[in-house]
C-alpha cells in the first residue's frame, strides 16, 4: 500500500522528546538489570558491568564513541533472551523502575504540549521493549525506538534497527510525511550532542540538561537550554504545568523565530 502524504494543510506540531537524561534520570535500557538479574536473564557480573555503564553515563557527557561502547554492551548482553519473557518484565516491573526516574518538568512539559493540541513523540536509542510501555505510561502519542533483531523468538544480539544520530532525523522526516507533522512549526528536546540531526531537523530545539558540546552549539544558535533535576514518580508530579516550563516552552519558540538565521545556515550544513 502506498504511504499516504499528508498535504500541507493539514499538518501538525510535534513535540519530540529523546528519553534517557531528558524525560528519565538514566538509561532505560540499564535500568531494568536488576529486575533482568532476579529472573535469571543475567548473572552479578553483567549486573556489576550494567551499574559501571550507568555511571558512565551519568557522570560523562556521552561521546559517540561511549554511546557505541553501551550499545555493544547491552546487544551481547541480550543475545539469547527469550523475547517474550524481556516484556513480560518490563510491563511488570515497569512502575516500580521508571516511576522514581521521571523528571517532573518533563512530565509537566509532555502535558503542556498535549494541551496545546501538539503531538507528542517518545524517540530513543533504547530498545522499543522498554520504550514502548514507557511511552504508553506517560501518555504520549508515538514512540520510535531501536528494534533487536528477532530469530525463534530470541534474540540475535543484532539490531534491525538503531534509533541514534541521524536515523532520529529520519525517523522523524518520515513520521512527519506519514502523520502530517510540520516539522519547522514543531519541538524537539535532548540532552545530547549525537541528537543533533534530531534537534536541527525541527523549528523549535531545545536543549535539556545538555552535554558540554550541546550547551555550546546551543549558546551560538540561540538554542533555550532547560535544566531537569526533580526525578519524582509519575504518581506525584503536580498536575499542571509549572509557570517556569510553560514560559520556557514560550522563550523556546520566541528564540528560534528570532534565530531563524541561524538555524536555516544549520540546517544547510547538515549532513
Amino acid at each position: 500500500m502506498a504511504t499516504r502524504v499528508v498535504k500541507s494543510t493539514d499538518r501538525k506540531i510535534a513535540a519530540f522528546f529523546d528519553l534517557d537524561k531528558t524525560v528519565i534520570a538514566k538509561s532505560s535500557t540499564l535500568a531494568f538489570s536488576r529486575p533482568f538479574f532476579d529472573e535469571g536473564l543475567i548473572n552479578r557480573r553483567s549486573v556489576l558491568k550494567s551499574s559501571y555503564a550507568q555511571f558512565l553515563f551519568l557522570v560523562t557527557a556521552a561521546d559517540h564513541d561511549q554511546v557505541e561502547q553501551l550499545r555493544r554492551h547491552v546487544t551481547a548482553m541480550c543475545a539469547g533472551w527469550d523475547a517474550e519473557q524481556v516484556r513480560t518484565i518490563v510491563h511488570e516491573t515497569l512502575h516500580d523502575v521508571v516511576h522514581p526516574l521521571v523528571f517532573a518538568e518533563a512530565a509537566e512539559l509532555i502535558e503542556h504540549h498535549q494541551r496545546q493540541g501538539h503531538d507528542v513523540v517518545l524517540i530513543s536509542a533504547s530498545g522499543r521493549e522498554m520504550v514502548e510501555p514507557i511511552g504508553e505510561m506517560l501518555g504520549v502519542d508515538h514512540v520510535r525506538a531501536s528494534h533487536m533483531r528477532i530469530a525463534d523468538g530470541h534474540y540475535t544480539g543484532e539490531l534491525d534497527f538503531y534509533c541514534y544520530g541521524p536515523e532520529k532525523a529520519i525517523a522523524m522526516a518520515d513520521m512527519a510525511q506519514q502523520l502530517g507533522y510540520d516539522l519547522p512549526a514543531s519541538f524537539a528536546y535532548s540532552d545530547s550532542i549525537t541528537d543533533l540531526p534530531m534537534l536541527s531537523a525541527v523549528g523549535h530545539p531545545v536543549a535539556v540538561n545538555p552535554d558540554r558540546q550541546l550547551r555550546r552549539h546551543a549558546g551560538d544558535h540561540g538554542w533555550p537550554v532547560l535544566s531537569f533535576n526533580r526525578p519524582v514518580s509519575a504518581r506525584d508530579r503536580l498536575p499542571h504545568t509549572s509557570s517556569r516550563v510553560a514560559g520556557a516552552v514560550a522563550a523556546g519558540a520566541g528564540a528560534a523565530a528570532l534565530g531563524m538565521l541561524g538555524y536555516r545556515a544549520l540546517r544547510g550544513s547538515r549532513h
